[in-house]
């Protein structure tokens, strides 16, 4: 037929493309790919036909005059044959050989491309069939990513492959793997992470073309794994079915793996639960509560910084069981944001990035706030902080949730017993010890201590003050003395309120010359400290250790020693010299 110029076209992804460019994977590659749609309608009942105007002005084909499509019956095109008709190739194809040709040639090319289809697809499946096998084998994690991004850059060499995992899914990773952002995510990547199916996108401003193929398992999808090719790539259906099955491989493996995992964390947060539980339902203090329930986080969440704050009055104060940052300028500005979100709901509150409800600059970008309930209304709240963002996991939150939960009733009853020790301990009206607190003090000094003193106070004419001044006054005073001598006393040892207008202070491990200053300094002070000024009379005993006075004489010396200061004038403490009655 005396051809000398022709090219043949095959039909990819409802492109015709030049036969020397399909395998080709350069960015220079199918530059001259030409759209079926737009040649389709020229071979309408016919298979030659006269070359149209859209394939002529393209330099590469410029001088070609004919064209023949190849065909089988029900399938799709395998290609489009263009030449540069002569006459011996005119006369041969309008007569009775032509078509039989075609005929021929048809069946002989489209069995040759269902012979590379099939040798594709097995060196696909074999792919497939080796990375499934591997990806039942293991629930590592690691190992199913790193596999995901071998097979996957092994058949597309030199492209940018990455995987987008959603928020929820463990951390605990080397891969280097992007985490999925709705805000962040480009529209083609949300919509094959919603819908679950395989979407492209010509990305003009990154000068690529992507492909998006959702990691979905059997319950939920768990990222995109995202194909980045030159703009002038064609993905072939062969390619994305490729994708979306090893992507659908690695979902079902990804879930088998997470759901592995989250049965042994399940396990560990109940034990985490039960042993909070009983260690939080043992009679301790709630400072010691809130350090172990710290320690319980740090070990459980990683946080940077933990905070429990508890409401006194219509404010919330920090707990010294809390981190350093929450005592400081910067840690006031999570607290104020979690008191304003619990000011209006009992809710938990779960951030990802702080950094975007705040114009701040903040450091701490990750927070979790669990309020903690007395009786339904909120009694206080645990935050813990990260500076990463999107570092707690959803199953995180709800493991603090629950932890929280649990402990809450265990802190309320502390706090309740608390209260109500206070209540017994402490004398409603002027806040010092009461005098059951005082005698079980003074025991327990006189069987380990050293040494120490015993003070009796009366205040002087105070029958006179009430007379005088009522009730009510006489009671500011009792109040007056009573901070005037925890001030004097400091921690040092206790003051309590001995019945009526007598008071008392104890102080243990203190030497005769320290309590005689000690007691002089007492009586000086309470007038100076008193409005209406009054003052006070005092019995003072000091024991050591080489005579350890009886429990109840310490009290009957101090009231003998004060019934001598009384009457020997008043404003003034006296000294018990007698012998003691001792436990000997």
């Amino acid at each position: 037929m005396k051809i000398e110029n022709a090219a043949f076209l095959s039909f990819e992804s409802n492109s015709l493309i030049p036969i020397e460019e399909v395998a080709s994977l350069t960015i220079e590659t199918k530059l001259n790919a030409v759209s079926w749609l737009m040649v389709e309608a020229s071979f309408y009942q016919q298979k030659v036909v006269k070359i149209p105007y859209i394939l002529k002005e393209k330099q590469t084909y410029s001088t070609m005059t004919d064209m023949v499509l190849f065909q089988a019956e029900g399938k799709n095109p395998i290609g489009v044959l263009l030449v540069e008709a002569t006459e011996s190739w005119t006369d041969f194809m309008t007569s009775s050989y032509g078509e039989e040709c075609i005929e021929i040639l048809t069946k002989v090319l489209q069995t040759m491309k269902d012979n590379l289809e099939l040798k594709i697809n097995e060196d696909q499946y074999r792919k497939l069939y080796n990375v499934t096998d591997l990806f039942h084998s293991t629930m590592d994690i690691d190992v199913i990513l790193e596999n995901v991004l071998k097979n996957i850059k092994d058949n597309f060499p030199g492209f940018n492959v990455e995987l987008i995992l959603s928020n929820d899914q463990d951390r605990h990773t080397t891969i280097d793997i992007k985490l999925f952002d709705y805000l962040a995510e480009r529209p083609a990547t949300v919509e094959a992470f919603v819908s679950g199916e395989l979407t492209t996108e010509l990305a003009g401003d990154l000068n690529c073309r992507l492909l998006n193929a959702p990691i979905k398992g059997r319950q939920a999808i768990y990222g995109i794994l995202q194909v980045s090719a030159p703009t002038t790539y064609l993905f072939s259906t062969t390619e994305k079915d490729f994708v979306r099955m090893l992507a659908q491989a690695s979902g079902n493996a990804l879930e088998n793996a997470k759901l592995y995992h989250q049965s042994h964390r399940l396990v560990s947060d109940l034990q985490l639960i039960n042993e909070t539980s009983h260690r939080l339902n043992m009679r301790i203090d709630v400072y010691e509560m809130l350090l172990f329930l710290q320690k319980q986080l740090l070990k459980s969440f990683q946080p940077m910084e933990v905070c429990f704050a508890f409401k006194k009055n219509d404010t919330f104060e920090v707990s010294e069981a809390s981190t350093t940052l929450f005592s400081s300028e910067t840690g006031q500005i999570y607290i104020k944001h979690v008191e304003q979100h619990f000011s209006q709901t009992n809710d938990p509150l779960f951030i990802a990035d702080f950094s975007r409800l705040t114009p701040k600059q903040i450091d701490y970008r990750s927070i979790m706030a669990i309020p903690i309930l007395m009786e339904e209304e909120i009694n206080g709240f645990s935050i813990v902080l990260h500076k990463e963002p999107y570092f707690f996991s959803f199953d995180s939150f709800k493991l603090m949730q629950s932890l929280i939960h649990h402990s809450s009733l265990a802190i309320a009853n502390s706090i309740l017993r608390t209260q109500l020790q206070e209540m017994v301990d402490l004398d409603h009206l002027t806040k010092l010890y009461a005098r059951s607190y005082l005698d079980q003090f003074v025991e327990k000094s006189l069987e380990y201590d050293q040494s120490g003193m015993f003070l009796l106070i009366d205040i002087d004419n105070f029958k006179r003050v009430n007379d005088t001044y009522g009730h009510q006054v006489g009671d500011n005073i009792l109040v007056q003395i009573a901070v005037q001598l925890k001030k004097t006393i400091g921690d040092r040892g206790i003051c309590a309120r001995w019945g009526g207008e007598e008071m008392s202070v104890y102080v243990p491990n203190i030497v005769e010359k320290e309590a005689l200053k000690l007691a002089a300094a007492i009586v000086e002070v309470i007038p100076k400290a008193t409005d209406p000024q009054v003052t006070i009379s005092a019995g003072l005993i000091m024991w050591d250790e080489r005579e350890r006075p009886a429990f109840q004489s310490v009290f009957l010396h101090a009231d003998t020693a004060l019934y001598e200061a009384k009457n020997s004038g008043k404003n003034r403490f006296c000294i018990h010299n007698g012998s003691f009655q001792t436990n000997s």
